[in-house]
Order: structure tokens, then sequence, then C-alpha cells
């Protein structure tokens, strides 16, 4: 019989032990879970910041953030997250592979079990596809911009009507 009630007073404390655990979603926003670069140039790095808000009533640190592979690298910052503020975890991604890419980055914060994830995602160009594709873009870029100057004058013709009166 003890050995049942110590059983359950186990039990009952890893329970309670885990609903007071924090989960990431209610210390931290994002401010995107999904950075889309677009098309990139082959060999031209480039780079974006996540927002990350500590919506917690305590000091948030981010304890480590790691991309997907080699080609994307967080830059982590070193300050704790005081509660209300916000930070910017810098991502860098190397464009050396050509394709479209979908890289994740986990960020894991002190005291919270689970990680946040989020994203870059992009298409890497050859530099001559790239230059072509920018080429494109300016061209139509120049051609909307000449029709949003030119003025267009138009005719209003007034109609009359006549009616009969009985």
């Amino acid at each position: 019989m003890r050995k049942f009630f110590m059983m359950a007073a186990v039990l009952v404390a890893g329970i309670s032990a885990n609903a007071q655990e924090l989960k990431v979603d209610q210390a931290v926003k994002v401010n995107t879970e999904r950075y889309d670069f677009g098309k990139i140039k082959q060999n031209v790095p480039v780079s974006t910041f996540f927002e990350i808000t500590n919506t917690s009533d305590k000091p948030l640190v981010i304890a480590s953030a790691s991309g997907s592979c080699g080609c994307t690298t967080p830059e982590v910052p070193k300050e704790p997250i005081a509660p209300g503020a916000t930070t910017r975890l810098k991502v860098n991604y190397n464009a050396a592979a050509l394709a479209t890419f979908d890289k994740t980055v986990t960020i894991n914060f002190a005291g919270i079990a689970e990680p946040k994830v989020v994203h870059i995602v992009g298409e890497t160009l050859e530099p001559a596809a790239y230059d072509t594709y920018i080429a494109g873009t300016k061209k139509g870029a120049t051609k909307a911009s000449v029709a949003s100057k030119t003025k267009v004058k138009t005719a209003t013709t007034k109609v009359k009507t006549k009616s009969s009166k009985p």
C-alpha cells in the first residue's frame, strides 16, 4: 500500500512539474516565422533579421540557434531579453547551391524545453540567369513607371434627354 501511495505521489509531482513548464509560444513572439528572399544570385550571401519579443514576465536567454545545414548560420545575441523587450536574430544564407531552398533555424531558449523554428526560403539562380531576371524586372518596373506618369485625357459627354409632359 505504501508503494502505491509513493508511486501516486511521484506521478502527481511529475504531472504538476510538466504543467508548470513554460511553452515557447507563451514566452516568445517572432515577427515572422517564414522569410522569403525571393530570387537571389548564386554565391552572393544574403541575410535577414527575425525580431524576437519576450512576452513572459522573466528575462529570456537565447541559449543557442542552429541552421538546418552549414549554408544557414544564425548569429545569436548574447544579452538576455528583458520582459516586453525585443531583440534581433540575424540569419545568413551563403547562396552556394543552385535550387529553391527552405531552410530551418531552430532557436533554443534557456528554461524552455521546446524550440522555436523559423524558416528562410527562396531560389538561388546562376549569375547569368539572375542578371536576366533582374533586367526583366527593371524593364517591367520602367514600363509601369512610365504608364503611371502618363496622364490620360478623357472626354466626357453630357447627354440631355427630353421628356414629354402630358
